[in-house]
């Protein structure tokens, strides 16, 4: 029965509790016009986290989260008047982000009191997707109250969702009943199958806030159908939408998820969409991301859908070996093809895969789709040597001769022509076919590890220890490093282009361990491990060429658990929860491959 005291009770924690953020009140309210460089966050309940948007030419444009880390989100936060920033996010779906991504590539100190004054390519100039966009969490204690926009948060969450989850668990002022149904697989003696059944008693008040409930005037239950497995967690789902608290495992997680994409309970399918993320690494036949791949696109997790397509574009060469291989769709294979973080040794590799795939699977699939496919492949990026016996070595050749054609003469003109010659040419796409990926092949790319310490003989080792106990004791790090070898130097063209092979860049890598390896080498580090790639001349301010390099960690030898960017010429490996890596890697066993990225820009 709905008491006064109830509803009233009922009423005032709703008035408090706006989708799980906190109260918000405008000191001032005023809606200045935009300025050239502003920027805000947008997207989310709170006023201290959303979507970054710059405002430039009249239009809010969003920003790549390529090489975004905490100094970046400083910037940001600093800007917009918070004392400082949680951390940066990536991979969260904002809402629809319908302008430009203005920038990308940033590079800020940290110290910058507006984001327009850090480093980045230019206005407009990107190979990222909206799905890249970055966002920030900025701290909202402390601050400054005189800012004559500021908003105030008061964040009272926990214990509000204490109190609405006892007003769950009490079921006083209920007024509308939810009903699990489950087949146990049995049947009756009529031959009807066997139901067991849960029902809840909810309030429409807090339903209201998810329509697919259909808590609306004049209904007063439901009745979901859940499988028998799922039954049993039905209950906590519930709950959590009163109190967005649950405890979710492994066993659960994916009733967790299924039961939040159906009802659009939005932030719980994403927090439980990352937690699969934990298992792509342990299915080595790949099963497991293809299905789940396909079932987040069936419910609309993007991000889960996104974490899905980039652990098998960071593993495609593992991919290509396993059973699931020809099982992919059409659809899940053009989108590995139109990633530029796809890992392979070389573009001709990749190439021959597809035809490979496209050969196996015979007249199932049509022409038309064999030439999209293969349109994706990068030809102008096909190493050179290789380009030209394209033609003989092909198995699809004779069949696309016209579209095989076309792309390999775009190729030779790539090589042979400079990149001031080919800007000219309307068919000269710039963002995509001239762009390369994460190729392993040599030139491009060097190893180190996995590191494993290395014995002193006795008498050697004792005075190490000795020296190393003074040099921490007097100056806080210790001398050398216990590891194998963690320099390599190794040379690349300046570019992938022909005209550029006698052209040779020399690089060091090197896998700092210790505070003394940093010092030897100039550097003051703040975490370890950390990777360094660094060229050994001038070559690089080549006009028109951009290294924009990326270090690959490889968990066992076994699989790509983390790319990362280098921000001038470092790359810290976890330094926080907001940076760590992608997929687990147990006791952080890590191969560091070095892969040089030059662009033309």
């Amino acid at each position: 029965m709905v008491t006064r005291r109830n509803l009233c009770t009922l009423w005032l924690l709703l008035l408090l509790h706006v989708s799980e953020s906190a109260f918000k009140f405008d000191l001032f309210k005023r809606n200045p016009e935009p300025q050239e460089g502003d920027i805000r966050l947008f997207g989310y309940e709170s006023v201290s986290e959303g979507r970054v948007e710059v405002y430039h030419e009249g239009k809010w444009g969003t920003v790549c989260d390529d090489g975004w880390d905490m100094a970046e989100a400083q910037v940001v936060c600093r800007q917009l008047h918070f004392p400082g920033a949680k951390s940066v996010v990536t991979g969260k779906d904002y809402g629809q982000a319908s302008g430009p991504i203005w920038l990308d590539d940033m590079i800020c100190k940290g110290t910058e009191d507006q984001l327009l004054t850090c480093v980045f390519k230019a206005w407009g100039v990107t190979d990222c997707s909206h799905k890249e966009d970055v966002g920030v969490i900025c701290e909202t204690a402390d601050a400054n109250v005189t800012s004559g926009n500021s908003t105030h948060s008061l964040d009272h969450s926990i214990g509000l969702s204490d109190d609405l989850g006892q007003i769950f668990d009490s079921g006083n002022g209920c007024d509308f009943l939810i009903s699990a149904q489950s087949a146990t697989g049995n049947r009756r003696e009529d031959g009807t199958l066997e139901m067991v059944e849960t029902t809840i008693c909810t309030h429409k008040m807090i339903l209201s806030q998810f329509p697919l409930f259909n808590a609306s005037e004049g209904i007063t239950s439901i009745t979901v159908n859940v499988s028998q497995s799922c039954q049993p967690h039905f209950t906590s789902f519930i709950r959590y939408i009163y109190t967005r608290k649950m405890d979710v495992t492994f066993s659960s997680v994916q009733c967790i998820h299924w039961m939040a994409s159906k009802f659009g309970v939005k932030q719980l399918m994403e927090d439980t969409g990352r937690l699969f993320s934990k298992i792509l690494p342990e299915d080595t036949l790949f099963h497991t991301q293809v299905s789940l791949s396909e079932y987040a696109e069936e419910t609309g997790d993007l991000v889960l859908q996104e974490n899905c397509i980039q652990y098998m574009a960071w593993n495609y060469q593992n991919l290509t070996r396993s059973p699931a291989w020809m099982h992919l769709s059409v659809k899940l294979l053009g989108a590995l093809l139109a990633r530029s973080d796809l890992v392979v040794p070389d573009e001709y590799f990749l190439l021959q895969t597809v035809e490979s795939w496209i050969t196996e699977k015979g007249n199932s699939t049509s022409l038309e789709t064999q030439v999209d496919l293969l349109s994706r492949i990068r030809f102008p990026m096909i190493p050179a040597e290789k380009l030209y016996d394209l033609e003989s070595n092909s198995s699809l050749y004779s069949t696309h001769k016209n579209m095989y054609r076309e792309n390999m003469l775009k190729a030779f003109q790539f090589n042979v022509l400079l990149f001031s010659n080919l800007q000219s040419n309307p068919k000269f796409n710039k963002q995509d076919d001239y762009q390369p990926r994460l190729y392993t092949a040599e030139p491009w790319s060097t190893a180190i590890g996995p590191l494993q310490k290395t014995p002193l003989n006795p008498v050697r080792n004792h005075y190490a220890t000795l020296y190393n106990n003074r040099m921490r004791y007097e100056y806080g790090y210790e001398y050398g490093s216990p590891y194998s070898q963690t320099t390599k130097s190794f040379s690349t063209p300046v570019h992938n282009s022909l005209i550029f092979k006698d052209n040779k860049i020399p690089w060091e890598a090197n896998v700092f361990m210790s505070q003394r390896e940093c010092l030897n080498r100039g550097l003051r580090c703040e975490s370890f491990p950390l990777a360094r790639l660094t060229p050994q001349n001038q070559l690089t301010q080549q006009s028109n060429i951009l290294f924009r390099n990326r270090l690959l960690l490889m968990c066992q030898d076994k699989y790509i658990c983390q790319v990362q960017d280098f921000k001038v010429n470092l790359a810290y490996i976890a330094v926080n929860e907001t940076q760590a890596v992608a997929y687990p890697c147990p006791d952080d066993q890590y191969t560091y491959r070095f892969v040089v990225r030059p662009e033309y820009v």
